[in-house]
């Protein structure tokens, strides 16, 4: 019966954006408040059509995140990933994460940013 108590339910996958995806002008800091909270081992989807382009990128810190700077960001998925099924990633550290398009606009003007603070599951 102690085990039960315990029981660790299975991983989501989450679909960054909802139905209206990952897209150029849509507030993804109030998306991510209505979506929380996200787990640990919960996979994000970042879904976008070739054109216009976006892309998918982790950035190192929150200053870069504030800035939209892209210097030591990694590239997750450029622009023609997104299409389809979607470029999927593993929340799998136990850290913040920094996700912004580098394409055009879309991280200063296109509030295409998004941040991840994983929770446990229980």
């Amino acid at each position: 019966m102690a085990a039960s108590l315990f029981a660790v339910t299975q991983a989501d996958t989450v679909v960054v954006g909802g139905s209206e995806n990952w897209r150029y002008g849509y507030n993804y800091t109030e998306w991510a408040a209505d979506n929380a909270p996200i787990y640990f081992e919960d996979t994000l989807v970042f879904k976008f059509k070739k054109t216009p382009a976006h892309s998918v990128y982790l950035l190192p810190n929150l200053y870069s995140y504030l800035t939209c700077d892209f210097s030591k960001a990694k590239l997750l998925a450029n622009p023609s990933q997104g299409h389809g099924d979607g470029y999927a990633f593993v929340i799998n550290q136990w850290r913040v994460f920094y996700f912004a398009s580098a394409e055009g606009n879309d991280c200063k003007d296109g509030l295409m940013k998004l941040i991840v603070v994983p929770w446990p599951r229980y």
